[in-house]
C-alpha cells in the first residue's frame, strides 16, 4: 500500500486521550504531515487523563505541539471545529487518511448518520464519500446495541473500527506499554512504520 503522507487526527471526548497524543507524537516524528482537530470535551479529558492543556487558540496549538515534538513549522496544523475553510472539509482536498482517537460514541453515532455538524464530522464524511483511509478508535465498556449497530454501518462504508483495546502477549510492563499496543495497531493500518512493539511471533 501506499503510506499516508497527510493525515488528519481528531481528539474526541471519550477517555483515552494517551493514545492520540501518543499517536500525535509518532506521527510527527515519521515525517507525516498532520492535521490536528479537536473538540472542547477533549480538552476537558485531556486536562483530567494526563494533566495536559490543550490551547483553545489554534496557532497556539499548532507552535505547543510543534515545539513539543521539535516539528518543523508547517508540518503540523490545528483547525477548529467550525473552521469550513480547511483542506478536510471537501473532497477536493482530502487527506490521505483520519484518525478518530479517542472516539466518542456521540461522534461515531454523528459520522454513521452522515450528519456532519462540525469539522470533525465533516472530515470523516469526507473520508467515506472519497473511499479514503477512517480508522475510528472507540473507547468505551459496554457498547449498546446501538453503538454495535453504528459500528457496523460505518464497518460496512469502509471505516476501520479499531477499538482502544490493548492485548498482552508482549508482556507489557507500563501504562505506556499498553498505550503503544493500540497505537501501534493504529500506525499498522496507517502504513506507517514504527517499533513501538515487538510483533507476534517475535521475542521482545
Amino acid at each position: 500500500m501506499n503510506h499516508p503522507q497527510t493525515i488528519t487526527l481528531a481528539f474526541t471526548g471519550a477517555s483515552g486521550m494517551p493514545y492520540g497524543i501518543r499517536l500525535l507524537e509518532i506521527l510527527l516524528q515519521q515525517g507525516k504531515q498532520v492535521y490536528l482537530l479537536y473538540s472542547k470535551v477533549a480538552q476537558v479529558v485531556a486536562q483530567q487523563e494526563m494533566n495536559l492543556a490543550l490551547p483553545s487558540s489554534v496557532k497556539e496549538a499548532e507552535a505547543f505541539f510543534s515545539r513539543r515534538y521539535q516539528a518543523p513549522a508547517g508540518q503540523l496544523r490545528v483547525f477548529g471545529r467550525e473552521e469550513w475553510f480547511a483542506p478536510v472539509a471537501s473532497g477536493s482536498n482530502p487527506a490521505d487518511a483520519m484518525v478518530i482517537c479517542p472516539c466518542t460514541m456521540g461522534t461515531l453515532a454523528a459520522v454513521a448518520a452522515g450528519m456532519s455538524q462540525n469539522l470533525i464530522e465533516r472530515a470523516a464524511d469526507v473520508m467515506l464519500k472519497e473511499n479514503r483511509s477512517l480508522i475510528i478508535v472507540p473507547r468505551e465498556m459496554p457498547f449498546s446495541v446501538i453503538h454495535l449497530e453504528n459500528m457496523l454501518k460505518l464497518a460496512r462504508s469502509g471505516a476501520v473500527i479499531l477499538p482502544a483495546n490493548p492485548g498482552f502477549y508482549h508482556h507489557p510492563q507500563t501504562v505506556q506499554d499498553l498505550v503503544d499496543f493500540v497505537v501501534a495497531r493504529i500506525l499498522d493500518h496507517l502504513g506507517v512504520k514504527h517499533d513501538l512493539i515487538a510483533r507476534w511471533g517475535e521475542k521482545n
